[in-house]
């Protein structure tokens, strides 16, 4: 019990650095992306911030894992984390720590159901299309048979592969950018299934309520009838039967001769 208190302190009090880090990595990876031209320390500067920010991925892992209970049943509930931790910092997977971190973040928040899935669907979609859009403009940008040469283009390629329009107007040449766009339609379609299930629950569980209240009101009013039942018949009862005081009254008497 103490180390889970010890445990849930710790994951209370790294929720806000980690999603700072976030950003702070988005930050890193994209800006190499956006200027290729930079200078040479800039991107110098950008890749120890993304190795510094994975190092704190690294240890807060380490910590979590050092206070859980149950190290197994950690390392096998929080795979998303071990997976961030362990794949080399590569293009184009090292953005996975980014979006792996936004969804920790938001399982972390302490809010309801509902805004819970909001902000994990609202933050999967923006990670992913910020994946999408800069690791395919980083792959495609160079390619000699490539049509996506700009960020615009990139984010209006993820925008109809992740909602699996495909328009076909755009759309990578290499190798790589092909395995980009499988990743990112698997993962749209992902998406939009949790989002269908969130709507089809809501609904279901409003329909739920409106049928508990409905029925609730409807035995309010059987047992109403059956009350009101019960009462016109004791009316009736006591209209009918004689009462005490008129069975004990004798009757006139007769004339006497």
């Amino acid at each position: 019990m103490k180390h889970g208190t010890r445990l849930s302190r710790w994951e209370q009090r790294t929720r806000t650095p980690l999603l700072l880090l976030a950003v702070l990595f988005a930050v890193a990876y994209a800006f190499p992306v956006l200027a290729p031209d930079a200078p040479d320390w800039v991107h110098a500067a950008c890749r120890a911030a993304e190795w510094s920010v994975w190092a704190a991925f690294a240890f807060d892992y380490a910590v979590r894992l050092a206070l859980a209970c149950g190290k197994w049943a950690f390392v096998r509930s929080h795979p998303l984390d071990l997976l961030a931790v362990v794949l080399p910092l590569v293009q184009p997977l090292r953005l996975l720590r980014l979006v792996s971190t936004l969804l920790l973040v938001g399982r972390r928040a302490r809010h309801a159901p509902q805004i819970t899935m909001t902000v994990y669907v609202a933050g999967s979609v923006v990670g992913l299309m910020m994946f999408g859009s800069l690791a395919v403009l980083q792959v495609e940008r160079d390619a000699p048979n490539g049509n996506i040469r700009t960020l615009g283009d990139a984010v209006w390629w993820s925008f109809t592969t992740m909602t699996t329009v495909g328009y076909g107007d755009l759309a990578p040449t290499t190798g790589l950018g092909r395995l980009l766009a499988v990743g990112l339609m698997l993962s749209g379609i992902a998406l939009l299934g949790v989002v269908t299930a969130n709507i089809a629950a809501w609904f279901i569980s409003r329909f739920e309520r409106d049928n508990a209240e409905e029925r609730r009101q409807t035995a309010l009013l059987e047992a109403l009838t059956a009350e009101v039942t019960a009462l016109r018949a004791e009316v009736a009862r006591l209209a009918v039967a004689p009462g005490p005081q008129a069975a004990n009254v004798p009757g006139p008497s007769s004339p006497g001769p």
